[in-house]
């Protein structure tokens, strides 16, 4: 510790301590100080989760909308007495975004989807705001997805993006995004009849066919049927989809004697 030689770039200046999470309790570490420069353990975080389970608890809690309160809660239940604030539960968070970046802007090449489906669902959201999470506002946003289905009936969902809403240049932008990561292949896109993203397909996926969402479909004409008569009308509709392909009827009647 003590020893002197030319490749010796500073010396020890004492310690500092540091608190550490895991899923055991808080530890307190004494990380040597030095004079000159700094020094980090390469094992240790720089904040002072240091547990991956612990990351993960706080990224699920965040997904499904608990409360930075409750997510504290959460976290002194799992051993961390200290709680944890609402900037770490942000910077933790941060690396969702990054995940989904990623998830968005894979490549999408190497597998043809002969089938798209298009949907979007409305959700509030918190809207601007400052780091420290005031100052934001809660308003209604677009979540749209696209989900593939291959020639073999593997489903894979293929990307989803949020924005203000479902507009003509919001679906464009995302189904153009979606080509850009290689998507192609595509014959049958099936979504409801929103007119932005009717557009959006015809401006995106030239030489695909469209067909109506059948749940979607069968929303709209229950909606102008009596409440009285829903349950018979929808059995009937159920019928119609269930019928056997024309192809199938074909080939039973010249089997048959």
């Amino acid at each position: 510790m003590h020893e002197q030689n030319d490749t010796r770039t500073t010396q020890r200046n004492g310690s500092r301590t540091k608190v550490v999470s895991t899923t055991s309790g808080d530890l307190s570490v004494k990380i040597a100080k030095t004079r000159t420069g700094s020094f980090f353990p390469t094992l240790l975080h720089p904040r002072r989760w240091i547990d991956v389970a612990l990351h993960a608890v706080v990224m699920e809690a965040y997904v499904h909308g608990v409360s930075t309160r409750k997510v504290d809660d959460l976290v002194v239940a799992m051993g961390a007495e200290a709680g944890i604030s609402k900037s770490e539960v942000s910077r933790i968070c941060a690396e969702l975004d990054v995940e989904v970046a990623a998830f968005n802007t894979r490549d999408l090449s190497a597998q043809a989807f002969p089938y798209v489906f298009l949907d979007a669902t409305y959700c509030k959201a918190r809207i601007g705001g400052d780091k420290s999470g005031k100052g934001y506002r809660v308003a209604s946003q677009a979540v749209v997805i696209a989900t593939g289905v291959s020639a073999d009936g593997r489903r894979e969902v293929l990307g989803c993006a949020v924005g203000d809403s479902g507009t003509t240049d919001f679906w464009t932008e995302f189904l153009r995004g979606l080509r850009e990561c290689g998507l192609g292949g595509v014959q049958l896109v099936i979504s409801d009849h929103h007119r932005g993203l009717m557009n959006a397909i015809d401006a995106t996926m030239a030489g695909a066919a469209w067909q109506r969402c059948r749940v979607h479909f069968m929303r709209n004409v229950l909606a102008k049927v009596p409440k009285g008569h829903a349950d018979m009308v929808a059995a009937a509709i159920r019928t119609v989809f269930a019928q056997p392909p024309a192809s199938s009827c074909a080939s039973r009647s010249r089997s048959s004697p």
